[in-house]
């Protein structure tokens, strides 16, 4: 059975479609929004995978290049290799508003995969991905506590618009995914410039009412195309387990939980796990794995109350206290800026290298190929949180903490004209225990300023806990990992002194209500601004030049019909200046010439000698010339690479000359003078004003 519904949303109409594609999945639906297309598929396994303990989830998203109508640009001529960066992100923002909604005890393996089969160049993809995600599990037969919906919010010219064009992205100071339920929102990502709290908090709810309608359209597709649900039942526990290792080993956990130092509170812990498992004896071996769950909840229910009941973290802050900070610039010599941020138990060392426009990242999207002046790379090394894991390159979540401190960082860089270098930071994160991307967003921010980069503002970010049970609400500043871990939401909100740059938020619960968001904004708010001010204790203003170390950017505007003189067949000549001074040279094709050197010294060698071949003939001027040719009337005289002009034969000498080769043959050197260039480029030449002009000396 075919069924197509349709929803108005941002003035215009979306269209789900399902029942006619992919109908051995689980669920299937295509999610059309102008001429954008999106397929989006569910399936889960038939079988349980008994032995997992977390939820067996995967979501892939993948931008077919078919679908802006073009051909992928590399070797092969098809999509190969890893997912994009713009892939990995969307892939992220699929997957965390729904993981939240599955039920505890869920073990079937489960993949969604969004795949976008038309691009319009005007409306975005991956909120469909969202909303199509959601509208595949709520037909499939997969227990989901759904549905949600996305829309993206857009502030243009003032006012909220619901899902902005590509187009209307710059022109927007606002641009955030909201995803929501019928009664609360679920997840939020995004950034803007400098926005105050409290408008990204009229976005974020105005960007809640405008998806209501999406969820009208999923329940009315659900009555309709909705199959059974699978029957999942949570594993039974063993009651009596439980008692006998609550009342015994709760106290100790408690005592062990409140251990300040997180190697320390492991360490306790992991021994006592330890210690209770050889006490249980020989009759518990094979069910290790059910006793750790139930230390491990009652681990998390003593967490829980030490801040519900008690008012107390398990490091003894106060809920709105931020850890002790220090913060160090100008640590690796060598390096274009550099600066350690250490927060607590968390530390991350930022690096800055610059470059030329060569260096731009060069990116293939569906509406075609970008170049990025400006990148930050997040590293997160086994070492920063004392484990043994494979090392290899970027996972999803690098590529995503990377994400969102770019986000929160771009805003303050330089215009390109003002500051024309490539921006690289790495992030490498040293040490561990809670909000890694908010400490890069400083690193970063430390690391521009150490290396001369005129930022508008120093950037800060932090990190947001809840814990939720009933009516009892409280609101953590500065989270660990442990109270990541035990809590239900994380919410990283970053920017400057004069508002917000970005904000992330992903919650455990089903939904947050718009007075939490309002108070954690409001919290964040007050420990950001703290934060800064201990960050500018370290540096308060950019540094007034850059490193010594960093590229010398020199720039001339040569005729464009000398670009090819420049270049060479080839590109021999260009390569050749290269070589030789040590430099990296580019043009583009209106004349502007970019010289990348190491060294001042090098950059005017460079300069040098693009100025002899690009150099353009002037009238008046002397030349030091090659006769390249011999004519009855007179000789050709290459002056400059590629130009030469005319020596008529009553220029030669200040005599009368009967014959050419009597006074030149070809090869000769001879200086000569510009006495005319033509409109159509023929250049008059004189070697007897040469030497009419040498004191008077008559040379033949």
């Amino acid at each position: 059975m075919e069924v197509t519904l349709q929803s108005e949303i941002g003035g215009k109409t979306l269209t789900i479609q399902a029942g006619k594609v992919a109908k051995q999945a689980s669920g299937s639906v295509v999610v059309v929004y102008g001429e954008t297309v999106v397929l989006v598929s569910v399936v889960a396994a038939q079988d349980e995978r008994a032995q997992v303990d977390f939820l067996p989830l995967s979501v892939e998203y993948q931008e077919k290049i078919y679908s802006a109508g073009r051909i992928p640009g590399n070797y092969f001529r098809r999509e190969i290799g890893r997912p994009s960066e713009k892939e990995t992100l969307t892939a992220r923002l699929i997957d965390r508003p729904i993981r939240p909604l599955f039920p505890k005890g869920y073990k079937f393996e489960t993949q969604v995969i969004a795949t976008v089969l038309s691009m319009d160049k005007e409306n975005d993809p991956d909120v469909l991905a969202m909303v199509g995600a959601s509208a595949a599990l709520e037909i499939s037969d997969i227990p989901f506590e759904g549905p949600i919906a996305s829309v993206r919010v857009g502030r243009v010219n003032g006012q909220f618009k619901v899902n902005p064009t590509i187009d209307e992205y710059d022109q927007s100071d606002i641009n955030i995914i909201v995803a929501g339920s019928r009664t609360g929102v679920v997840m939020v990502e995004g950034g803007g410039q400098f926005v105050s709290e409290a408008d990204m908090l009229e976005a974020i709810f105005f960007g809640h009412q405008a998806l209501q309608p999406l969820i009208d359209v999923q329940e009315q597709l659900k009555e309709t195309l909705g199959k059974p649900k699978r029957i999942v039942t949570p594993p039974a526990k063993d009651e009596a387990l439980v008692e006998k290792l609550t009342s015994e080993a709760s106290e100790r956990i408690r005592e062990n939980l409140v251990t300040p130092e997180k190697v320390a509170r492991n360490k306790a812990l992991r021994e006592l796990r330890t210690e209770i498992f050889e006490s249980l004896g020989e009759d518990f071996a094979e069910r290790k794995r059910e006793v750790y769950d139930i230390l491990r909840d009652i681990q998390k229910s003593i967490s829980r109350n030490l801040a519900l009941k008690e008012g107390r973290r398990i490091d003894g802050r106060r809920f709105d206290e931020i850890r002790p900070i220090s913060c160090e610039v100008g640590l690796l010599p060598r390096t274009h800026g550099s600066a350690l941020f250490t927060r607590g138990e968390t530390q991350v060392l930022g690096v800055l290298t610059l470059g030329s426009s060569l260096d731009e990242q060069r990116v293939e999207t569906l509406s075609g190929e970008e170049f990025r002046p400006f990148m930050l790379h997040y590293n997160f090394p086994p070492y920063s949180v004392g484990e043994v894991k494979r090392f290899g390159g970027p996972s999803r979540r690098d590529i995503g903490h990377g994400g969102l401190s770019t986000r929160a960082i771009e805003k303050v860089l330089p215009d390109k004209e003002a500051f024309d270098y490539t921006i690289r930071i790495v992030s490498e994160v040293l040490e561990s225990n809670g909000s890694s991307s908010m400490g890069t967003v400083c690193s970063a921010s430390l690391a521009l300023m150490d290396g001369g980069i005129p930022i508008t503002s120093a950037v800060s970010g932090i990190a947001m806990g809840l814990i939720k049970e009933g009516d009892q609400v409280v609101i953590l500043s500065d989270i660990l990992g442990d109270e990541d871990h035990t809590g239900d939401m994380d919410f990283k909100v970053a920017g400057t002194k004069d508002g917000i740059t970005a904000l992330q938020m992903d919650i455990k619960i089903k939904e947050l209500s718009r007075d939490i968001m309002e108070k954690a904004l409001h919290q964040a708010n007050a420990g950001r601004l703290f934060i800064l001010n201990k960050m500018t204790d370290a540096i308060n203003a950019p540094r007034a030049e850059i490193s010594p170390y960093a590229p010398k950017i020199l720039r001339t505007m040569i005729n464009p019909d000398k670009i090819r003189d420049l270049i060479g067949p080839g590109g021999k000549v260009i390569r050749g200046i290269q070589a030789q001074t040590n430099t990296r040279i580019e043009v583009d094709d209106s004349g502007q010439v970019k010289v990348a050197a190491l060294s001042s010294e090098d950059g005017e060698a460079a300069m040098n000698e693009i100025n002899a071949v690009t150099k353009e003939p002037e009238i008046g001027e002397l030349y030091d010339g090659k006769v390249v040719k011999i004519t009855d009337f007179g000789a050709f005289v290459e002056i400059l690479p590629g130009t030469d002009g005319l020596v008529h034969i009553s220029q030669l000498a200040p005599h009368r000359v009967r014959k050419v080769s009597d006074v030149v043959k070809e090869g000769d050197s001879i200086t000569v003078k510009v006495l005319d260039i033509a409109r159509d480029g023929k250049i008059k030449l004189s070697r007897k004003a040469v030497l009419e002009g040498s004191n008077g000396a008559n040379r033949p």
